[in-house]
């Protein structure tokens, strides 16, 4: 599934809820699905600064796509990564780099956050670009394939 079709996915899972409420508890329950990751990499090289609640993100280079990994120690956050990494997971770089991430806006996500669950989500969104980069950057000089 592309990017896009995935965020329209998440669009429509997101329209069903009417209430803030239920939007929650279905955020809650994206976390509680999310596999936790191995202790070995909740480390703090792992963790997203500007997260207030601690959040542990890796990533992989395969086949020329990015596999990320993630956990949080609170339970709406990590219904947030289980979101970016059905999103962002499995990707190219370029592709990671050249979303815009719109279903976040489209699903009310900034504005019914509050501001350090929102500064949180991108402070993620923006590490998960950053591996992009560095693993494009990787992959251009034949260092990774």
């Amino acid at each position: 599934m592309t990017i896009t079709e995935e965020e329209k996915s998440i669009i429509e899972e997101f329209s069903i809820y009417e209430d803030w409420m239920d939007k929650y508890a279905y955020l809650i329950e994206l976390g509680n699905e999310l596999p936790d990751i191995d202790d070995k990499h909740k480390i703090s090289e792992n963790l997203i600064r500007g997260c207030q609640s601690r959040v542990w993100l890796t990533a992989d280079y395969h086949d020329g796509k990015i596999f990320f990994e993630g956990d949080s120690d609170a339970i709406i956050v990590k219904g947030l990564v289980a979101l970016m990494l059905r999103v962002l997971s499995g990707h190219t770089p370029q592709e990671i780099i050249d979303t815009d991430l719109s279903f976040i806006d489209e699903i009310g996500l900034k504005q019914h956050l509050s501001p350090t669950r929102s500064n949180g989500l991108m402070a993620m969104v923006k590490q998960m670009k950053l591996y992009a980069v560095a693993y494009r950057k990787l992959a251009e000089e034949g260092r990774i394939s």
